[in-house]
């Protein structure tokens, strides 16, 4: 057989365990995402080296990702855009549940100006993909090295500030598709009261379309909330403005289970 011929037979193959395997389904449509992510992320570099280090750069992966979205069955809606931080950078919280939220950073990239996202230096080393994300302003931190870990919140928390930035940070730090929200870390409440800006909540739904070898259609609505000011607070304020933000997110959790469990019923 030729070239094509076991293309075509590949194909048709994959298709038929596509629909009716939610096995296959399941690692299929993760094999697709990820493969796409690193397409979408690394093929613009040449154009990316033109503006190096700039948010902007993220914007033709993400628009990319967002319109493949479809492919996986997925829709996303975004609410709440007239509660974005206006004049101000801002340190947004969102609930982490699966590779997938990198779709929920680029609903979210366009319109919420100058975005940028904190990595561990780890993740600059696997080139090209590495490289792609240095060009587009990611900030490594060197999770390791206590010192210089605070001495890169310090900077970032000033960058907030100069430049007006967004900087996207999953606070439980690990991601989790319980229906209860796991405990936030601290970080992101550092590097709010290091830059003296607000912290914008943004609650994206629970992902009932996924499970265990189970890759369902899905329909997200993400949700960005009111602000929470920071203005004058310190260090010592931490464990209040932790439990507000908490408390704000996984009470409007609950509130949009409820109210998407009655649409499916």
């Amino acid at each position: 057989m030729g070239i094509l011929m076991w293309t075509a037979l590949i194909t048709v193959m994959l298709a038929i365990l596509w629909n009716v395997s939610s096995v296959a389904r399941y690692y299929l449509k993760f094999s697709l995402f990820i493969l796409l992510s690193l397409i979408f992320a690394t093929v613009p570099i040449p154009i990316m080296l033109l503006r190096p280090k700039s948010s902007k750069n993220a914007l033709i992966p993400a628009r990319a990702l967002r319109m493949s979205a479809w492919i996986l069955g997925l829709n996303y809606k975004v609410k709440g855009k007239e509660n974005i931080v206006e004049n101000s950078g801002c340190v947004v919280l969102i609930n982490h549940q699966s590779a997938l939220d990198l779709i929920v950073l680029a609903e979210l990239w366009p319109i919420m100006d100058d975005c940028t996202v904190i990595s561990k230096k780890e993740v600059f080393y696997l080139w090209p993909f590495g490289l792609a994300t240095w060009l587009w302003g990611t900030i490594f931190i060197d999770r390791l090295n206590a010192e210089k870990a605070q001495e890169s919140v310090n900077k970032t928390g000033k960058t907030i500030r100069d430049r007006k930035a967004r900087v996207l940070m999953f606070p439980e730090g690990t991601r989790s598709l319980k229906d209860r929200l796991l405990p936030f870390k601290k970080g992101a409440f550092h590097l709010a009261i290091a830059s003296q800006c607000p912290i914008q909540p943004v609650v994206v739904d629970r992902y009932k379309f996924l499970g265990k070898h189970r890759f369902d259609q899905g329909d997200i609505t993400i949700s960005i909330l009111p602000a929470i000011s920071t203005e004058g607070k310190t260090r010592d304020d931490i464990p209040l403005l932790m439990e507000k933000a908490y408390t704000t997110m996984s009470t409007f959790l609950e509130e949009r289970s409820t109210t998407v469990a009655k649409k499916v019923d």
